[in-house]
């Protein structure tokens, strides 16, 4: 691949964090499990993907406004005492040292007031497939909303590890899931997903929800024929439900569809070209003695100057 690699850094972060044990820590006793997790996910992906560009995504707003107002219960479970997130604190205080290692690689960053990382990737995914194949990597299936075989942009799995990609394009959401390829947004909002806090249609499982997907194509399809009347292509009591449902399906779609459109100055500006060489060696040295990430950093500057 020569084109646009879209990293969901939280995503990786998190995983980075439960996947390394926190008996890894920096000289002062620190954990720093997420910094080198992270750091040696993404020498992987440039080593095995040869991206030409690659922006790390952030969550600037993990939890938006827009999407609270429409469906309060987005997320409320994850809501801490103290209104933030429940970011582990050994993970919240890794955060500013993944930035200062990226900005010291020259490694684009980006995010958005207002906005999750998963907006900031569906805007920039629309936008660079323009120029080439877009790779979003990610372990949220949220995202496969966004792929498309005509850009083309692929969503590169994590769930099996770094090492284990699942390559997911319109033909593997179709196959997986059997609905249209670019689906999988509308799917969800019908059959839920309790990790975001969205409850889905009330008796809607799997197979009536990719039933009714393939046969109306969309949340907006389905609520078209009931206003039509027709009772075609419902399978048994599914219309029923689904006008019960009216309320939740019209917030849903706010919450679920990634932003595709953030008109923001700072994404227009990006710089995503991926370096050969660091930006600041003299400051990714200090990172690297300071918090023990001479081996990540060693391995992720051998894979940019391939």
């Amino acid at each position: 691949m020569s084109g646009l690699m879209l990293l969901d850094t939280p995503s990786l972060y998190f995983r980075a964090f439960f996947g390394v044990p926190e008996s890894v820590t920096a000289p002062d006793g620190t954990p720093v499990n997420a910094v080198r997790g992270l750091v040696d996910m993404i020498a992987r992906l440039v080593q095995d993907r040869s991206p030409g560009r690659l922006v790390c995504c952030m969550d600037a707003d993990w939890r938006p406004e827009f999407r609270v107002a429409a469906l309060p219960s987005y997320k409320a479970h994850r809501v801490a005492a103290d209104g933030g997130d429940q970011t582990p604190d050994a993970l919240e205080a890794q955060l500013p040292v993944i930035d200062a290692v990226l900005d010291a690689f020259g490694l684009a960053r980006a995010g958005v007031a207002g906005y999750e990382a998963d907006d900031v990737i569906g805007t920039l995914a629309v936008r660079g497939a323009a120029d080439g194949p877009v790779d979003i990597v990610t372990g949220d299936r949220d995202l496969f909303q966004l792929v498309d075989d005509g850009g083309p942009v692929a969503v590169l799995y994590t769930a099996r590890g770094i090492r284990n990609l699942q390559v997911m394009g319109e033909k593997e959401v179709a196959a997986k899931y059997g609905i249209p390829g670019r689906g999988y947004g509308d799917y969800a909002t019908l059959r839920g997903d309790p990790s975001d806090g969205l409850p889905g249609v009330p008796g809607v499982g799997d197979k009536t929800a990719a039933a009714l997907v393939s046969r109306f194509g969309s949340v907006e399809g389905i609520l078209a024929a009931l206003d039509a009347g027709t009772d075609e292509g419902f399978p048994a009591g599914a219309r029923r439900r689904m006008e019960a449902a009216r309320e939740y399906l019209a917030a849903a779609e706010t919450v679920v569809r990634v932003v595709t459109d953030i008109d923001a100055p700072e994404l227009a500006a990006l710089d995503d070209r991926l370096p050969a060489a660091p930006r600041d060696p003299e400051a990714l040295v200090e990172l690297a003695e300071r918090w023990n990430l001479d081996g990540p950093v060693n391995r992720l500057l051998n894979a940019l100057a391939r």
